[in-house]
């Protein structure tokens, strides 16, 4: 099993699926079953019982989430693939491009 290289916060676009060429930012991830909830995209129809944050119940609009697989990390409105690479100051993992080899975010 590979490491996660997306991270909660990332711009992201889905590169596959239902919902593909939509772009939105990483509300959440699990890292056990390798999927994301992105912000607006995948949206899929919940019904709910009335509670005290939802008075009302019925169908609501939720984000589904997304294999981490079809979505490719965003930045300056071009997809780019993100490898791993050890800081020599910090002696850290940093996220760096695969194209540039320049450290992202």
């Amino acid at each position: 099993m590979s490491k996660i290289k997306l991270k909660k916060g990332d711009n992201v676009k889905v590169i596959s699926g239902e919902s593909r060429g939509s772009t939105g930012k990483i509300v959440s991830i699990d890292s056990k079953k390798l999927r994301a909830i992105v912000e607006g995209v995948n949206m899929v129809s919940k019904s709910e019982k009335p509670s005290a944050k939802n008075t009302n119940g019925g169908i609501v609009k939720k984000e589904g989430s997304i294999h981490i697989s079809n979505l490719m990390f965003l930045e300056g409105g071009k997809v780019i693939r993100l490898g791993r690479k050890k800081d020599e100051k910090t002696n850290k993992l940093i996220r760096i491009s695969n194209k540039t080899k320049e450290a992202v975010k």
